[in-house]
């Protein structure tokens, strides 16, 4: 998901994040539907005799809440781009900022390459490093992505002259 907020006349905030189908309490609201369901089968089949069945269920409902525990740290992180006349600023991370990037625009170069898969890579450059942003995005958010900061730095660049 890609957010364009323009915060003054000459600063722009770009937040990224991955998309998501289950946020907030729809993720525990599923969750709890498949425990009930996977459970309830689980002790009718131990009541009725057949009791390797429950020591299973577990084993499957904790091999789901891992896989989903990791999908939903993985949907979590969040990539925030701030483009001013002055600065680039990249920061990465789920909650804060663990990864924070800057330099002055006039010594970056906003990069877009196409892998061999025909995936795009969209990079700012700066002093020999590459500094990525947005891999998680679908295609058409990396496009949109890529039409925005073109439109954000022509934009910055008229307001000089």
């Amino acid at each position: 998901m890609v957010l364009i907020e323009k915060i003054k006349n000459s600063n722009y905030l770009i937040s990224l994040s991955p998309n998501s189908s289950l946020v907030g309490v729809y993720r525990i609201i599923f969750l709890a539907s498949i425990t009930f369901v996977c459970g309830g089968i689980a002790i009718t089949f131990y009541f009725v005799g057949a009791s390797l069945i429950l020591p299973f269920a577990g084993i499957e409902l904790t091999v789901l809440f891992i896989a989903f525990y990791l999908s939903f740290k993985w949907s979590s992180k969040k990539e925030k781009i701030y483009i001013s006349q002055e600065t680039v600023k990249i920061e990465k991370g789920t909650n804060k900022a663990e990864y924070l990037w800057e330099e002055f625009r006039t010594f970056t170069s906003f990069q877009i390459k196409k892998e061999k898969d025909k995936t795009l890579r969209l990079s700012f450059k700066s002093k020999g490093q590459d500094v990525y942003f947005g891999d998680f995005l679908n295609e058409d958010d990396k496009n949109l992505l890529k039409d925005s900061i073109k439109d954000i730095i022509e934009e910055l660049n008229a307001q000089i002259n």
